[in-house]
């Protein structure tokens, strides 16, 4: 772990190959990133929230044909968000990358959105252009996160009512685990419930009524929705892990399902049936084989660093104070 100060890149494009691109507009706001992976990436997933927005997530789970993942798409603006992703897949048929059919390639581009159409303006949403401009715009540098590409809408809580949220973002992180091997994760956060500290603390979250200076700790509200039906999903924290290891793709399908508990970690309460929490595994394969345990278990890590660092890296947006400006609950 002491390498990981050694870095420069303290981000998930550290793993060879990765890059990122983000496009928004701010003046919804509402984004979309794309994860442009290296040759023969294989992918995975693992999709535990109530109300997911995804597409080719079948075809990443075993017994499937399909093994290698050339993009990732993460947006804004609910379904209609996954139009973005017909704007990568035509980048990557530009650029003879895809899946060969025989009759022409085909990209294999899987995706997850969030709900951000109560954020702003609702009429703003991620399109193929704006998937396209997303990898033009990628690069293996140090990612830019906070209220950028799919975390532009993004916000956090939502308990008490979306004027009492805070506003969270996107965010990264990369772990050196050793012997040349890395993990690193990039988070969309827009949670229903609270965004924790290591000490459980609140770092963003629903907020008291009337004037919101307060959080109000989302366990705490929970007890009297009890007995309330819910209705439609608007929350969910996307997600993709990401390790240099060469994994089959059972064994990255299992690195997804463990980086959910990292989520666990920093959300709380987290998979909820108003949730589409998605996360999303790549293996790159560069530095050879790796024990799936050991980095199932950093990709969980650095997916809860990750989600912190979004919410951290947040500023005051579209009406919604960051939660950094908001007072412990009682306080």
């Amino acid at each position: 772990m002491s390498n990981h100060t050694m870095m420069s890149n303290h981000t998930i494009t550290a793993i060879d190959g990765i890059r990122v691109g983000h496009a928004h507009a701010l003046d919804g706001p509402t984004g979309c990133t794309v994860i442009l992976c290296p040759p023969n990436t294989v992918g995975g997933v693992d999709q535990r929230g109530g109300a997911p927005g995804t597409r080719e997530t079948d075809l990443l789970r075993p017994l499937h044909m399909v093994e290698h993942v050339h993009a990732v798409m993460l947006a804004g603006g609910s379904a209609y968000g996954l139009d973005a992703a017909g704007g990568v897949m035509r980048w990557l048929e530009e650029q003879g990358t895809g899946f060969d059919t025989g009759a022409g390639i085909v990209p294999i581009v899987p995706a997850a959105i969030i709900f951000d159409l109560d954020v702003g303006d609702p009429a703003k949403r991620p399109d193929a252009a704006m998937g396209y401009a997303a990898c033009q715009a990628a690069v293996s540098d140090p990612v830019e996160e906070g209220c950028v590409g799919a975390g532009a809408g993004a916000r956090v809580g939502g308990l008490t009512g979306p004027a009492l949220a805070c506003k969270s973002g996107l965010g990264s992180a990369v772990i050196e685990v050793g012997d040349g091997l890395r993990v690193g994760a990039l988070f969309v956060v827009n949670a229903l419930g609270d965004v924790i500290d290591e000490d459980g603390a609140i770092l963003a979250g629903s907020r008291m009524p009337p004037d919101g200076a307060q959080f109000a700790g989302a366990m705490n509200v929970l007890p009297a929705l009890a007995r309330m039906q819910t209705g439609g999903g608007t929350n969910t924290v996307v997600g993709v892990v990401t390790t240099n290891a060469q994994l089959s793709k059972e064994e990255t399908n299992k690195v997804a399902q463990m980086a959910q508990d990292g989520l666990a970690r920093a959300v709380r309460p987290a998979h909820t049936m108003l949730d589409g929490d998605t996360v999303f595994a790549l293996a790159t394969g560069s530095a050879g084989p790796a024990n799936v345990s050991v980095i199932g278990a950093f990709a969980a890590e650095a997916a809860v660093q990750a989600i912190r660092r979004a919410v951290r890296a947040a500023v005051p947006m579209a009406g919604l104070p960051d939660g950094a400006s908001v007072s412990a609950p009682g306080a």
